[in-house]
């Protein structure tokens, strides 16, 4: 489990493909520092599983699953990358509950600068629309953010400077693909909700 407060921005160094999955080596000094083999790091928001700790780095199995799901099947050698380590118990929850289980891509529509934030647009999935709400959270690319518009098809979020600067987002490109995880909570809510019906 994640908050999707990203630690570091990484770099994708190698890429081998393997018959049905791909090892990906990642450098990030930082969420590393403490890592061993077994431990939980989020990738762009996709909960991957060190496989072997490198000096500055490690790598991880993607399987064919995961790059069919998300945007991992569009990397290349020197892409940059939002990283994060597990959630440790007893600190806080500064972002909200991510679980690293990418629903669905988008990818990025347009970029409004201002001031003092920039509005970023994305497609959002029609499948995934009903669990976006205004100022309710999701997370893309592995970061927690706040939903500052929605419609039927985008959704809109508006990042602060430093938001720009310690992720991804500062430096994407129209066009670019990205991770959607919707706040799982809405998910278990229809679930509960669903078979329900009030009598006449």
């Amino acid at each position: 489990m994640f908050t999707g407060l990203v630690e570091e921005v990484g770099c994708v160094e190698k890429l081998e493909q393997l018959n049905d999955a791909v090892r990906l080596t990642v450098r990030g000094p930082l969420v590393t520092s403490d890592a061993a083999p077994g431990d939980s790091i989020a990738v762009d928001g996709v909960c991957l599983t060190v496989v072997d700790k490198l000096p500055e780095g490690f790598t991880a199995d993607v399987m064919q699953e995961t790059l069919n799901r998300s945007r991992l099947g569009s990397y290349e050698v020197g892409s940059r990358v939002n990283l994060e380590r597990a959630l440790a118990a007893g600190t806080r929850l500064g972002g909200h509950i991510v679980q690293g289980h990418v629903d669905g891509v988008g990818e990025l529509l347009s970029r409004t600068p201002s001031e003092h934030w920039e509005v970023l647009r994305f497609a959002l999935p029609t499948d995934l629309a009903r669990y976006v709400v205004e100022k309710g959270s999701i997370a893309i690319n592995g970061t927690s953010l706040t939903v500052s518009a929605v419609g039927e098809d985008f959704l809109e979020v508006s990042l602060i400077p430093t938001t720009l600067a310690d992720t991804t987002f500062g430096e994407m490109a129209v066009g670019e693909p990205v991770n959607l995880e919707v706040d799982v909570v809405a998910k278990y809510v229809e679930k509960m909700v669903g078979g329900y019906h009030l009598k006449p």
